[in-house]
């Protein structure tokens, strides 16, 4: 299938520009999360997914977090897509290409930190409810795991 968007795996230091932009619009001013907990200082050491428009303009992102250990899971998070792109796949392919990282790195699980709202599209992936509903940022989340270490895709 053919998007109206390209989805390329980065670094901070190629992206942060754009990256940036689009983390301050939607979790700074349109989910009002705090500058202290949006900038964590942890982004230079995370693989990016970043999308962009065929026009070249910055329409959504998400970060992945390596394991601290071999047993630890990998952490997928910031997944985040401008208003005018959400509901046309956006998240999809983002949230594919940092999965497929994760396996081509030969992470065993991943986890996110998925906002309430946002359960269902986890659970498309086989991402697994963990545990009780917490908060951050405000914000209602859930912790969901996903095994990768039995995955044959």
């Amino acid at each position: 299938m053919s998007y109206p968007f390209t989805v390329s795996l980065v670094s901070w230091h190629d992206g942060e520009p754009l990256l940036r932009a689009i983390r301050e619009a939607v979790f700074l001013r349109e989910q009002q999360v705090p500058v202290t907990l949006e900038w964590d200082g942890l982004d230079e050491d995370c693989r990016h997914a970043l999308a962009l428009s065929m026009k070249g303009d910055a329409i959504g992102c998400g970060r992945i977090i390596p394991p601290k250990s071999k047993q630890s899971p990998a952490h997928i998070g910031r997944l985040a897509v401008l208003p005018d792109w959400r509901g046309k796949r956006v998240g999809t392919a983002l949230l594919e290409a940092l999965l497929d990282y994760a396996r081509a790195m030969k992470y065993p699980e991943v986890i996110v930190h998925a906002q309430v709202q946002a359960k269902s599209f986890y659970d498309r992936f086989g991402f697994e409810a963990e545990g009780d509903e917490f908060m951050d940022a405000g914000i209602p989340h859930v912790l969901m795991r996903l095994s990768l270490a039995t995955d044959d895709r």
